[in-house]
């Protein structure tokens, strides 16, 4: 093999971990209020049944790319026990909107041993799954990785049934007006020591820099990654209220559309690309559009 191939295949092994989003997480008490909310602002969902930990269930928006979002909220019937175990008992009851994102790495073994290799805390694999309301039977194993349950590394999940089944409930997806998740925002208390936990666990670059006035954040976003870290730009900000109640989690994500966005109410522009935010009175939590 020519030595210049060689050396562009092991430059290829050895890129940042894979960051492909699997789904994210927005939380609330109840599922078909957040259902109606989502449907309001343009974008509609399936049910997708409750979970095995007899605390939660959920509704999803799936897109084209195989990522969708997940809508969690209480079950009618919930253990108290169990719902007050859960990692996102606060989201939930706090009606926070986003608080956890996932990754599928391709090799959830092998990500394991890298995130371990850097120094990152993670949990071992923990089974878990839910029954669709047509009665398909869903599993799968998740691994937090750092302290939280995807609240600021996004935990690992590996599916044991065929992931499709899990995305694509009605066998497609939801809607084909958005292409899927394209970024992950995530609010926290310390821009400088965020972006090097991150550098640390994904051997990321330096990021790009920013401050976005009318979002209320300094920004952060890794080139290539669906990364951006937003810490508050004063103490009015509503990310700064955000932190209190919630700690470093997900406060927004954002969205690839089609052919571009409609019904909106503000404008951001990050990293060259214009934002278009769906009304956050109407959802309850805030959704871009890019």
């Amino acid at each position: 093999m020519p030595k210049l191939l060689w050396a562009l295949l092991l430059c290829t092994s050895m890129l940042p971990a894979d960051l492909k989003i699997d789904h994210v997480t927005a939380a609330g008490k109840d599922v078909r209020a957040m259902q109606k909310a989502l449907q309001a602002a343009g974008i509609p969902s399936e049910y997708g049944g409750p979970h095995a930990n007899h605390a939660t269930e959920m509704a999803l928006t799936s897109f084209p790319d195989g990522s969708y979002l997940e809508l969690i909220a209480i079950q009618p019937q919930a253990e108290p026990a169990a719902l007050a175990a859960s990692p996102w008992n606060k989201c939930l009851l706090g009606n926070a909107g986003p608080c956890g994102w996932a990754v599928r790495p391709a090799d959830i073994a092998a990500e394991d041993g890298r995130l371990r290799k850097a120094g990152i805390a993670l949990t071992d694999a923990a089974r878990n799954g839910r029954k669709r309301p047509d009665g398909v039977q869903l599993d799968w194993e998740t691994i937090q990785v750092g302290s939280g349950n995807g609240d600021f590394f996004p935990f690992l999940i590996h599916d044991f049934t065929p992931r499709d089944r899990r995305a694509y409930p009605s066998g497609k997806p939801t809607t084909t007006e958005f292409t899927g998740i394209t970024k992950v925002v995530l609010a926290v208390n310390d821009l400088d020591a965020s972006i090097a936990q991150y550098r640390r666990a994904y051997d990321l670059p330096e990021p790009q820099r920013q401050q976005d006035a009318g979002f209320g954040a300094r920004l952060a976003w890794f080139a290539g990654t669906p990364v951006v870290l937003a810490a508050p730009d004063g103490p009015q900000s509503w990310l700064q209220d955000r932190l209190h109640r919630f700690g470093q989690t997900p406060c927004a994500f954002i969205l690839g559309a089609k052919f571009g966005a409609v019904g909106h109410l503000e404008m951001s522009t990050w990293f060259g690309k214009r934002i278009t935010w769906l009304a956050p009175d109407v959802l309850g939590w805030r959704l871009g559009i890019e």
